[in-house]
């Protein structure tokens, strides 16, 4: 997870570092004075919307461009994109440049070469109409001011007036200045409509651009921390997959004791690759090894079994090959080697032997002779610890030795080692073997050999389901080189179980 993070933010980095610092400076512009109109139509908005979006159009043309070169004496322009905001009578001109300065003249020229194209630049003659308009405007308000007063004054003395005639007089004359004034209100209102139509199509800049204080784009520090932070998520999601989803391996006790529908009777750790400390493959019974602990209380469960149900052959079997099996066996039975009590290895996997080359001992004759009449038990016995273990290594591997093993020479054999011996170990191959089953038939128990993580649930499940079939009493189940990332964990189920045997 950490070296998927690292890289994420490394990679990050190195993609980032090298891009371009660019400043962007944005110029606002507004077509026409619709928004400063008290009453607006709903056509001078929708004129306006379509208005902006032409001038943005022409922002971007040859004329425009050339035109601001000129002024600017440049002969190119930096990037940049004007654009009209939806549903408005507003456009932007947004330059980019790695000069914030000249991002920010650029886009003020450009905004300016547009007001020169449009009809707010007006010629002296549009510019004379407009002043004489102005101030024709300007008269008629004052006029209007001075005729709704007469009306008022009018309307004054219209209360004190006594006469019929005066009365009379003075309606008719608040008539007639009615009448003015309404012909005053047209008239302003026509002028006015003229000025606002040329209006609709003016631009005004409304917010020029600055200069830019800070370049655009994405923050270095913060685009590594999400890239980081993304690497870690995939990281841990991968993780998750190949832990969970891919990976069906047995993991923990739960796992293989509801596999096994059994308890587990031994652990057996793999030691951390900081402490570079490998137990040896051979463990005396005073080893100062924890491993040689672990054996100790593997011996002292099944000797508790023994006083119950008379065990004296006992299979060491897994579900595949190379999860330990052989080694345990060894170990397993040096430890039980001690005392007074006579114990017997046999090696028992006889297409892949393996006990005669980690004990140093020779394989000439073996289980395979004696099985094919060309040898007799005792000529193949190996005596070691001063006779404690006796030692029957596989020897030659019959052709036909699933039939060999089912049958009463293979009886004889165990009864004979019964005699000769208080406990007789069988290491034997893997259970997808047929061997096995047959093995697993004959002993008084079986110990299975599972290595977490590495183990199938397939196979253990299919083991479990061979011992049923061949009625063998599967006494318990050891975990072999049990990871160290799982060691704290597993000495603790290891602790309460043994604090309850």
């Amino acid at each position: 997870l950490i070296l998927s993070t690292v890289a994420a933010a490394g990679a990050s980095y190195l993609a980032t570092r090298g891009e371009p610092i660019v400043y962007q400076a944005r110029t606002t512009l507004m077509i026409g004075g619709t928004i400063n109109d008290p009453n607006p139509s709903t056509s001078e908005f929708a004129l306006g919307e379509q208005l902006a979006a032409a001038y943005a159009d022409i922002a971007s043309r040859e004329l425009v461009r050339q035109a601001t070169m000129a002024k600017l004496g440049v002969t190119r322009l930096p990037d940049y994109i004007a654009r009209a905001l939806p549903k408005t009578q507003i456009m932007e001109i947004i330059v980019s440049d790695r000069d914030p300065s000249r991002a920010q003249q650029v886009a003020n020229e450009l905004a300016a070469q547009l007001i020169q194209l449009s009809p707010t630049n007006l010629d002296p003659e549009e510019e004379s109409r407009l002043e004489f308009v102005n101030q024709q405007l300007d008269v008629i308000e004052s006029r209007l001011d001075e005729t709704e007063s007469q009306i008022e004054a009018l309307k004054i003395q219209l209360g004190e007036l006594d006469s019929v005639q005066e009365i009379t007089n003075a309606q008719n004359q608040i008539s007639a200045l009615q009448t003015v004034l309404n012909t005053l209100h047209n008239t302003y209102a026509n002028l006015l409509a003229s000025t606002n139509q040329e209006a609709i199509n003016s631009l005004t800049v409304i917010e020029p651009a600055a200069l830019p204080s800070r370049p655009i784009g994405t923050n270095q520090t913060i685009t590594i921390l999400i890239s980081a932070a993304v690497g870690f998520a995939l990281a841990i999601s991968a993780a998750y997959l190949l832990e969970y989803i891919l990976d069906t391996s047995l993991k923990f006790p739960d796992e293989v004791e509801r596999a096994f529908n059994s308890e587990i009777i031994g652990h057996f750790f793999t030691p951390s690759w900081l402490t570079r400390k490998k137990p040896p493959v051979l463990l005396t019974d005073d080893a100062p090894h924890p491993s040689a602990e672990a054996y100790r209380s593997l011996k002292t469960n099944l000797l508790l079994m023994d006083k119950n149900a008379g065990l004296k052959t006992i299979l060491v079997a897994s579900p595949e090959k190379q999860k330990g099996k052989t080694q345990l066996a060894i170990n397993l039975a040096l430890s039980l080697a001690s005392g007074d009590r006579k114990v017997v290895l046999v090696d028992a996997d006889l297409r892949l032997p393996s006990v005669h080359t980690v004990l140093a001992l020779p394989n000439e004759k073996g289980l395979g002779d004696i099985l094919t009449d060309q040898a007799t038990l005792e000529s193949v016995i190996h005596s070691l610890k001063d006779g404690k273990l006796s030692v029957i290594t596989a020897g030659m591997t019959p052709h036909d030795l699933v039939e060999r093993l089912d049958t009463p020479k293979m009886d004889e054999i165990l009864y004979q080692l019964r005699e000769m011996a208080d406990i007789i170990i069988l290491d034997a191959p893997p259970f997808y073997v047929a061997d096995t089953s047959i093995l697993a038939s004959k002993v008084d128990g079986l110990v299975a050999v599972i290595r977490p993580g590495f183990s199938k649930k397939a196979a253990a499940i299919n083991m479990a389901e061979q011992i049923n079939r061949s009625h063998a009493k599967l006494l318990g189940i050891t975990l072999n080189n049990i990871p160290s990332w799982g060691g704290a964990y597993y000495a603790k189920i290891s602790n309460n179980h043994y604090s309850a045997t």
